[in-house]
């Protein structure tokens, strides 16, 4: 199925049965004007996306934690995927924030992160709060409710084995101790319940900032408010497209 242009039907009306990809889980009340037309949003999707909102939300399985974990030791976080209409909500989003910010970078520097200056006050990494900042995913995977996805951005480099991609031993070791220091220790949440992980480039979709992701199961929720300052992910806010001081 072509991309490079908006898809259409034939038909100038379209059953409700076999629905194109941009349509399915949209109740037909909040179809657009042309429902025949591919909104600009959900045009050049990958195979894997596109198949991803084809499913209705009510079939979508949602993983375990133990799926989760076993995702993240195999090193296939490209498995993970997110719920058919939060991923059509998602698109939505970035190419709304792409056009008003010009860029992911730009939004996430305005909007989550509000970093002034970029350079490190501590030359070891964790050691100075003003060198990372913990938030929520803002759109989270398809996963079990109990699940809590953060991410957190760092203002210092995460080395790479330029050979595998993957973190090198000796600061996989420091992110260890960091998520053990931050989320086990102060209230004695067991390790078997969380995880981290490190996108490889490929499938990272903010380049510019260096960032990790941390899953917990049933953490302490207290800890969690205090260690994100309170923070609410977007696809969480009452009303998505009024949360933002949009541009015009």
């Amino acid at each position: 199925m072509p991309h490079s242009e908006h898809s259409s039907l034939d038909s100038p009306r379209i059953s409700t049965t076999e629905l194109p990809y941009w349509l399915v889980n949209v109740p037909e009340n909040e179809w657009p004007d042309d429902p025949n037309t591919c909104p600009d949003f959900l045009i050049d999707l990958s195979c894997k996306n596109i198949a991803t909102l084809l499913t209705r939300d009510e079939t979508f399985h949602l993983s375990s934690w133990e799926e989760v974990k076993n995702i993240i030791e195999i090193g296939h976080v490209d498995l993970f995927q997110r719920i058919p209409s939060e991923l059509r909500r998602y698109f939505q989003f970035v190419h709304r924030l792409k056009i008003d910010y010009g860029s992911i970078f730009e939004f996430m520097v305005a909007e989550r992160l509000k970093w002034t200056q970029w350079t490190p006050k501590s030359s070891i990494p964790f050691k100075d709060l003003a060198d990372y900042k913990i938030l929520y995913n803002d759109w989270p995977y398809g996963i079990d409710k109990d699940i809590v996805h953060l991410v957190v951005w760092t203002k210092f480099n995460i080395p790479e084995d330029p050979r595998t991609g993957q973190v090198e031993d000796s600061e996989r070791a420091r992110i260890d101790y960091f998520v053990y220091h931050t989320f086990c220790e102060p209230v004695e949440f067991s390790q078997e319940n969380v995880r981290w992980f490190k996108n490889p480039s490929r499938l990272k979709s903010v380049h510019s900032i260096e960032h990790f992701h941390v899953m917990l199961y049933k953490p302490d929720e207290k800890l969690i408010r205090t260690v994100t300052n309170g923070d609410v992910p977007f696809s969480k806010r009452p009303k998505v497209e009024q949360a933002l001081p949009w541009k015009t």
